[in-house]
């Protein structure tokens, strides 16, 4: 009669092994689990939970929000195309624009104040700071990836608004103040989706919720930077729509970019690395074999 361990194997009334005498396998309760434990847990897949996975954070563009925000982002280039051709080599606001800044220039002193401290984030100097202050919460949080995809966004954001300027050819106060798409409007906005998003990410928000909250973030911020920049003369009301739009188109491709890149690195590297872990799990199971056909003599 064939052995399992130090048990006869039975058959029961189908040929197959007795499940009660299989069991053993699987472990016993204070031995700290069995052969067939530990070929489990060293069969288990990374992606299920275990560690072994090589990712340096969790994704920055949750999985969830991935075709959501991918139309939203094609549908804000289309956006930015439309208005660039439209206000091509102009240089007079239009209809929206004469209307739009007759309602919010003239500004008081209260609000002027305002509109100057929400400007300054878009400055350099301030939008360093800005940036800054999300890398140091990113790096804090432990989430190098999401640092990453800080100053990425932020650089193709702001870098996409200024290869579109010379190319429209739109101008304010005279020629060589271009001015669209409006790059603070866009800095503010990218920076807003950006944060959103590591939130939602790290909320776990549905579709529905995630992209809402999302969209939401970008929407108050751009409006406040755009209300800003037009209180201000410094643009027109549809250089800021455009600028917002710039933000929702690249954000979620740069989002995308970043995490496949970071996935292919870091498959790259555990690739590379030597298999010292699974075969020590492999002696592991073959000793505590050893050690219990040996209490069977």
């Amino acid at each position: 009669m064939a052995r399992i361990g130090c048990y006869p194997a039975r058959r029961n009334d189908y040929g197959g092994l007795d499940p009660r005498l299989t069991g053993a396998i699987a472990g016993a309760p204070g031995r700290g689990g069995g052969v067939g434990e530990d070929v489990a847990e060293y069969g288990r897949s990374p992606g299920a939970g275990g560690r072994g996975t090589g990712r340096p954070g969790p994704a920055v563009l949750p999985a969830s929000l991935r075709v959501w925000l991918g139309l939203i982002a094609a549908l804000a280039a289309l956006v930015v195309l439309v208005l660039g051709v439209t206000y091509a080599d102009d240089g007079e606001p239009g209809a929206v624009d004469a209307r739009t800044w007759a309602v919010v220039d003239g500004a008081g002193p209260p609000w002027r104040h305002v509109a100057l401290v929400t400007d300054f984030l878009g400055e350099p100097v301030g939008a360093v700071l800005l940036v800054t202050a999300v890398v140091t919460g990113c790096l804090l949080l432990r989430h190098p990836r999401a640092a990453v995809f800080v100053v990425t966004g932020a650089g193709l954001t702001v870098g996409t608004t200024a290869l579109l300027k010379p190319i429209v050819g739109r101008t304010i106060h005279g020629e060589g103040n271009l001015s669209y798409p409006s790059g603070h409007t866009a800095f503010l906005t990218a920076i807003a989706l950006m944060v959103s998003l590591l939130a939602a990410g790290r909320l776990g928000l549905g579709r529905a919720a995630g992209t809402a909250f999302v969209f939401a973030a970008g929407l108050v911020a751009g409006a406040a930077m755009g209300w800003a920049q037009v209180a201000l003369g410094s643009h027109y009301a549809t250089d800021t729509l455009g600028g917002w739009c710039t933000a929702l188109a690249v954000l979620p491709v740069t989002a995308w970019l970043v995490d496949r890149t970071a996935d292919r690195l870091t498959g790259r590297a555990t690739a590379g690395r030597p298999t010292d872990e699974p075969a020590r799990r492999r002696a592991d199971v073959g000793r505590r074999a050893d050690a219990g056909r040996q209490e069977c003599r």
